[in-house]
């Protein structure tokens, strides 16, 4: 059998990757054989059946058929058709042992909860789905391996489960309003700081433990991982509050206390706006009480001149409760204002990001023997990042409703 120089050529860049399958090489192994020698021969040489010598001398006849004889393919062209002549003819293989009407029905039930058929459980496992199985008559011997294979095949994983908040939404409208204003400004925040308008997000990231871990850590060595002690002393916490801009991707401004109330919350903002006093600074921030504080309303309309009467809090004005309040920050008038994240929605807020890079590269793994030495090791960490990792995140939120 001759083989064009084409196919050789295709057959030697399938045995080149280093990602070939084995059943692959073998077979392209075979062909060459079968090149230079009559099936038998090329049986004995390859240590394989004669009868798979002959099918494959007369399959590779086919693929000579039917290769084109004048728009030759591609080498790229030529690998794909290969890869799919190598792979094994569809069989039909054994009928399966348990119909889809039961399989459909071990489905079923594993979508029920364990309790709807006497099951004290609170999630399904494999037995108890083959047990109920067999109680209800849907197979008179099914065993944990099979249903596990039929809920593979059906990609349910009844033994597995996680949080989520149901986002309670009173009114759609309202909710899609708030999600198409926090879009536009993340949008267009360059854009706006070029206009001398600053977009910040803000929350509070509290409870950071100083903890100090009783013995020093091991570090890694070749065959082992790093390794941290599990018993540690307690010094107490601490609570973040920065000023994330999103323009820049870069922490402006921050405050770290024992505290988060509204005052420290109102200093935290009066800092950052002193940081350019004259330009509008647009504050996303969640529905925290301490972000609707009359401190802060004090603060804002002393800061743009607005002498009006205030009222009192629980009394009357501006200052009278929390809507009155955050309908006066949020006024779209103002040059300093906030805009609020929907409720349950403070994924919105795109400080949480960056509170997931300060988790997982200080807290989550450090040592920090006093409340100071933790202080100090995020003053460090803040500096560093503003100077070596800070980048305006990609925000590809479009605000469709997302899935449960």
């Amino acid at each position: 059998m001759i083989l064009p120089l084409e196919l050789f050529q295709g057959l030697g860049v399938i045995l080149a990757r280093h990602t070939s399958q084995k059943r692959e090489v073998d077979r392209v192994l075979l062909i060459l054989e079968l090149s230079k020698a009559n099936p038998s021969e090329a049986a004995r040489r390859m240590n394989c059946g004669r009868e798979k010598a002959y099918r494959w001398y007369h399959r590779t006849g086919d693929l000579l058929a039917e290769l084109p004889k004048h728009s030759p393919m591609t080498v790229l062209q030529l690998e794909r058709h290969l890869r799919c002549f190598l792979k094994d003819n569809m069989r039909p293989g054994a009928p399966p042992t348990y119909s889809p009407e039961q399989q459909c029905a071990i489905v079923a039930i594993a979508l029920e909860k364990p309790e709807k058929y006497s099951v004290e459980s609170e999630k399904w496992t494999h037995r108890e789905l083959a047990m109920v199985a067999r109680q209800q008559g849907i197979a008179d011997s099914v065993s944990r391996s099979t249903v596990g294979r039929i809920l593979a095949e059906a990609n349910i994983k009844p033994h597995r489960s996680k949080y989520w908040e149901f986002p309670n939404i009173e009114d759609p409208e309202v909710f899609d309003t708030q999600i198409t204003e926090i879009n536009r400004l993340y949008r267009s925040s360059r854009e706006n700081l070029q206009n001398n308008i600053h977009t910040v997000c803000v929350d509070e990231k509290t409870g950071m433990q100083a903890l100090e871990r009783i013995n020093p850590d091991k570090n890694a060595i070749p065959g082992k991982v790093a390794k941290l002690e599990f018993e540690y002393k307690r010094h107490g916490t601490q609570a973040l509050i920065p000023s994330f801009e999103v323009g820049t991707g870069r922490i402006i401004a921050y405050h770290i206390g024992a505290t988060r109330t509204g005052k420290d919350f109102a200093s935290l903002i009066r800092n950052t706006v002193q940081l350019d006093p004259e330009a509008g600074w647009v504050f996303v921030a969640d529905q925290l009480n301490i972000h609707k504080s009359e401190e802060l309303v004090r603060f804002v309309a002393k800061t743009l001149n607005i002498r009006r009467n205030l009222g009192k809090k629980g009394k009357n004005g501006i200052l009278r409760n929390l809507e009155s309040r955050q309908a006066f920050l949020a006024d779209q008038s103002h040059r300093i204002r906030f805009v609020y994240t929907p409720k349950h929605c403070s994924w919105m807020n795109q400080i949480e990001i960056w509170f997931g890079i300060l988790t997982r590269k200080i807290l989550r793994h450090g040592n920090f023997r006093s409340i100071t030495e933790l202080r100090n090791r995020i003053d460090r960490f803040i500096d560093y990042y503003n100077q070596t990792m800070a980048k305006v995140f990609k925000w590809t939120y479009k605000g469709k409703a997302l899935q449960a």
